[in-house]
């Protein structure tokens, strides 16, 4: 019997006059229910059964207050460059680490390594050792609840010092007032070199030479300038990859002043 008390033709019906059951979904068109239709405040948190379901693999709690959302890792190192194949720790910042997170490396084929040594620092740096062959990584991190970030570039490289393959110390004993190229350092690495004058630049002055940056070549339009006694030029040169890394060496050029006031010396 669909009515308990009064009928629709004698007064507005009431849920005391339904059968407990007698509405169901099947029964209520598209759309019948809308705003208008619903007393502000008709549902109500109290009205919620306190249950959860899941949003985008993460639970939300319904019943008192819902609420919605994930924390994610960030990372907020720019750039860390590391010797390759060989074991290497270094520091990665950021912020929302919780212990321990999972750390990949990520090679530009698309190949993955794991981090050999994950040490939590806090929520906002790791201490990371790994092992990476020559190249550019992007780094992922994976906090234990599953959230994750990628860094947006690849911004690890694993490269090689530069390496100088010309002595330390002398570069020879020229004569005075020598015009031409004296000596020409060189260092090696996996990229690009660069030369500069890091200490010892008045020397250098003084000798009236000059350091190409590119190749290396001391060069000297009037070796000694305007001395005229035998005289050692000491300075300091840097070799700088183009990741950053850098190598320093001390070298000399020495200038003679014979009876004839000519000739070269090595």
């Amino acid at each position: 019997m669909p009515y308990i008390g009064r009928t629709p033709a004698n007064a507005a019906i009431t849920a005391d006059d339904l059968d407990n059951g007698i509405v169901t979904a099947d029964k209520i068109a598209s759309n019948a229910v809308t705003t208008v239709k619903v007393n502000a405040d008709a549902v109500t948190n109290a009205k919620i059964l306190n249950e959860s379901i899941t949003i985008n693999g993460s639970a939300v709690a319904l019943g008192g207050s819902v609420t919605v959302g994930e924390t994610k890792p960030t990372i907020t190192t720019n750039s860390v460059v590391i010797a390759p194949s060989t074991s290497q720790t270094f520091t990665l910042n950021g912020t929302n680490f919780i212990s321990i997170p999972i750390v990949e490396f990520i090679a530009s084929t698309g190949a993955i390594t794991r981090a050999t040594a994950v040490t939590f620092t806090s929520a906002t740096a790791l201490s990371i050792t790994t092992n990476l062959a020559s190249g550019s990584y992007y780094i992922r991190v994976e906090n234990n609840d599953g959230n994750a970030v990628r860094s947006t570039n690849a911004i690890l490289t694993a490269s090689t010092s530069p390496t100088w393959t010309t002595a330390a110390g002398s570069l020879g004993t020229f004569a005075g007032n020598f015009s031409g190229t004296l000596a020409t350092v060189a260092a090696t690495s996996d990229s690009a070199i660069t030369y500069s004058v890091t200490s010892g630049s008045s020397d250098l002055t003084n000798a009236s030479v000059t350091l190409n940056t590119s190749s290396g070549a001391l060069t000297t339009s009037d070796f000694g300038g305007s001395s005229t006694s035998p005289t050692t030029y000491t300075f300091e040169i840097t070799a700088t990859d183009a990741e950053g890394q850098t190598a320093a060496r001390t070298f000399s050029l020495t200038s003679s002043f014979g009876a004839t006031g000519g000739g070269q010396f090595n």
